[in-house]
């Protein structure tokens, strides 16, 4: 058997016909709003990576960290022989469990990326040839089908990306997570916890202004893609602390009144001079909140882990 194989379960023109639909109701909706993927291009994708290396942004170097401190004990705690990992992107920090887990093992990498997909595992085959990568193509947020691998799975969702879904969603998700558990299954998640605002604020607004470029980056894929007459010198960049849903908010903010034509889709979208568009939801979490929203969706939290200075989590979870 091949050790890698792909599965395509998106239709090719699936990210266009989604990136549409996206900019007509978000961009008609009162506020404005664009779902946070649109970032990621490959020029956003550069950005993004250039981000987690900035001093302001701790979130990928505390995950990292608690990844090398307690791959062994999740290995330990999980007992898997499949690794499942959603929006796995570069598969770069899974390395670390891939490691600790034991073989003979199965990697089921989940992203829209095939170009991702193929190039994490070109590089994983490297040091691992004897690992058996079964990529999907996918949209995990839309409800996936895992191909047939030895179980117990561990299902994976690193990085704080469910911060990037509202409450709804995050149960839906979460609700879609666990009917893809066996008994004897587990699920590994990734939380950014609440802590000072002003911490907070700095990781998304940092003083090189890499964050406010790969924020306005949107407004380059809506050119691109759309033939939108968006332009990024139109709008400032803005990171805000809501301290009611406890959650950072991205933003662009019309420097003055302009409208942005979009004739791919026959609409011109009018902005007020100081209209913002939300761009990004990063929420931020309590262990119990966290304990809560797994429990609503049938999902026992078994063992909780945070880097050194408590700043971020990975929970451990199973079907009840």
């Amino acid at each position: 058997m091949s050790p890698f194989v792909l599965t395509r379960t998106l239709p090719e023109d699936a990210t266009g016909a989604a990136l549409r639909a996206d900019v007509r109701e978000g961009l008609t909706a009162v506020p404005k709003t664009l779902p946070p993927k649109w970032f990621y291009d490959a020029r956003g994708s550069a950005l993004f990576d250039e981000i987690t290396r900035l001093p302001e942004y701790y979130p990928t170097r505390a995950e990292r960290e608690i990844l090398l401190d307690r791959s062994a004990g999740i290995a330990a705690a999980s007992g898997a022989r499949t690794l499942v990992e959603l929006g796995s992107g570069s598969s770069d920090k899974t390395r670390h469990l891939l490691a600790a887990l034991a073989g003979p093992l199965s990697y089921v990498p989940v992203d829209v990326s095939e170009s991702a997909l193929t190039g994490a595992a070109r590089t994983l085959l490297a040091e691992r040839p004897e690992l058996e990568i079964h990529a999907l193509v996918a949209d995990f947020t839309a409800g996936i089908e895992l191909p047939v691998t030895p179980g117990p799975r561990l299902v994976a969702f690193l990085g704080g990306t469910i911060g990037n879904l509202l409450p709804d969603e995050r149960a839906r998700f979460l609700a879609s997570v666990r009917a893809l558990l066996a008994p004897g299954d587990t699920f590994l998640l990734g939380t950014d916890l609440v802590k000072d605002p002003a911490v907070l604020v700095r990781a998304y607004d940092d003083a090189a202004g890499v964050t406010a470029d790969f924020n306005k980056n949107v407004l380059r894929v809506l050119a691109r893609e759309l033939d939108a007459d968006a332009d990024p010198d139109d709008f400032d960049h803005v990171a805000l602390w809501d301290p009611d849903r406890e959650w950072i908010e991205m933003r662009l903010r019309a420097r003055s009144a302009l409208t942005v034509k979009f004739p791919e889709l026959g609409i011109a979208v009018p902005f007020d001079a100081g209209e913002e568009v939300r761009t990004e939801v990063s929420a931020k979490f309590r262990r119990e909140g966290v304990r809560d929203e797994l429990a609503a969706a049938g999902l026992r939290l078994t063992h909780w882990w945070t880097d050194r200075a408590g700043r971020f989590a990975l929970s451990l979870s199973a079907p009840d």
